[in-house]
């Protein structure tokens, strides 16, 4: 089985996008409104970019995609 790749996502709340990037990838920066529109995008971009950067070839490139987002909660008064 090929090595599993790992890319980060995280919420630009200036930009109102998720941003994606990976040091396993190299060359890998893209962004999308939502995390499956980004993991769509995904499937096309990484498997691009391993031929470009001459990565072996193989019939699967298996990804795990870490999504962070910071937000802050508010208490009701009581």
């Amino acid at each position: 089985m090929p090595k599993i790749l790992f890319i980060r996502a995280e919420w630009d709340e200036e930009a109102d996008v998720w941003v994606a990037t990976s040091d396993d990838v190299p060359g890998l920066a893209t962004e999308a409104a939502t995390l499956e529109a980004l993991s769509t995008k995904l499937e096309t971009m990484v498997p691009e970019l391993l031929d470009v950067n001459g990565y072996p070839d193989g019939p699967e490139v298996p990804f795990e995609l870490l999504a962070r987002k910071f937000s802050v909660a508010h208490r009701v008064s009581r």
